[in-house]
This record gives C-alpha cells, structure tokens and sequence, in this order.
C-alpha cells in the first residue's frame, strides 16, 4: 500500500511513518500544504492521512482542491479538533473518515486499512438508469428527462446507491458505510443534510419526487420514477 501522510508535526508524522513501514507500507511524507497538495494530485497513492492543520494550506482546502480535480484517493484525515462542526466541515469537503488526536496507531492503521476494503472500479457497471434518472459513473454526470444536474461527490454517491437499490431501502448505516466508509455513527446529521440537498437539486422544476424517506429506518428510489 503507497500512503501519503500530510503531517507538519515530525515526531507524529515519523511515528506513523515508521508504524506503516513495519506492516510493509510504502509512506511519503509532505510537512507543509503546498508540497501536500502537489504530491497527492500528481501522484498516485493507494491512501492519505491529511492533517487538518497545515501550513501555507490548511488540510480542509487541499482536500476541497483534490476533490475539484477529480482525485478520488481515500483520505482520512487527523484533527485535533473533535466538535462536531468541525467533523462535519472535515467530511463534507470530501474527507473518507476522520481520526482526533491523540490516537492510537493501531485505530489508524485499521481505519486506513478499512478505506481500502471497496471493489475495483473495474467490478461495477459504468452506467445506471431508473426511469428518466441516469447516473454516466465514469464522467460523474446525472441526468434526469435528458437535464443536466449537477451534483457535489457526496450528493452523487448518495444517488448512485438509491439508484443500485431501486424499490429497496437504503438505511442510514448503509450510506455511513458506502459513502462515508464509516463503521460507526459519527453522532451528526450528516446523511440527512446531504440527503436534503441533493433532493432540492434532483427535483428542481419536477413534480415528483423519486425518493421516499421512510422515518427511522431510511430512504427508497421508487422503481422508475
């Protein structure tokens, strides 16, 4: 596994490099923001810890450039800020999982090795359609009746499983874990605030709305709708 740590802090940074390095991990290092932002666009990396706190670029506005630039690199960024605001801000500029400091090197290790676990791009089908409703997955497009809409990555990622699951529910852990690769509840409303825009997005100027949320339990993409 190729991991890229953003860390100005030697000693954290050294102590992950080395706790990678033992389980036969390849690690590069980027101590300031700039150097952060170069390396994980040009280069190709398996996983990156992102500190929040970074000089010349703090890690909120690298990850929010990488997402621009269509790096899809799973990133778990490292906080020292633990509020939930904070989480929330983290995970919607394109965050995969978040870790607060102090940690344990073995929590992040699991996590790291927890973003990995998703099938090749290769296993999944380019393309979905339910109804007029279709999902182009290679160049991130949705259309509904032939309309461009256009979606930020996590209101896309939402779509694409009410899609896959058409007339099934989808629960609320269901999309903590395929989209946000969480095993856990982060305890904030995440899913619902972004379930709420992409709705406003997909239904502007349409009567019907294809998704149904069913209280307590989730929501359902009403067979083509």
């Amino acid at each position: 596994m190729r991991v890229l740590i953003c860390e100005d802090d030697a000693e954290t940074a050294g102590f992950v490099e080395r706790g990678l390095a033992e389980l036969g991990h390849a690690v590069t290092r980027a101590a300031e923001g700039e150097d952060a932002l170069h390396l994980g666009t040009v280069e190709s990396f398996d996983v990156i810890v992102l500190d929040r706190m970074l000089p010349q670029i703090d890690g909120i506005e690298i990850l929010r450039r990488w997402r621009s630039a269509g790096v899809k690199t799973p990133v778990l960024m490292l906080t020292a800020l633990g509020g939930i605001v904070d989480r929330v801000g983290g995970l919607e500029a394109g965050a995969d999982d978040y870790l607060v400091k102090p940690f344990a090197f073995a929590e992040l290790a699991a996590r790291l090795a927890a973003l990995l676990r998703r099938p090749p791009i290769s296993d999944t089908p380019t393309r979905l359609e339910n109804g007029p409703i279709s999902l182009d997955l290679l160049r991130r497009e949705v259309r509904r009746q032939g309309r461009e809409i256009h979606l930020q990555p996590r209101e896309f990622a939402l779509l694409e499983q009410l899609v896959r699951h058409a007339g099934k529910v989808v629960t609320r852990t269901m999309f903590l874990e395929s989209v946000w690769g969480f095993h856990f509840d982060p305890q904030t409303n995440i899913v619902e605030s972004h379930m709420s825009r992409l709705r406003s997005k997909l239904n502007e100027g349409f009567a019907v709305d294809p998704i149904e949320t069913l209280r307590g339990i989730g929501y359902r993409m009403r067979i083509d709708a």
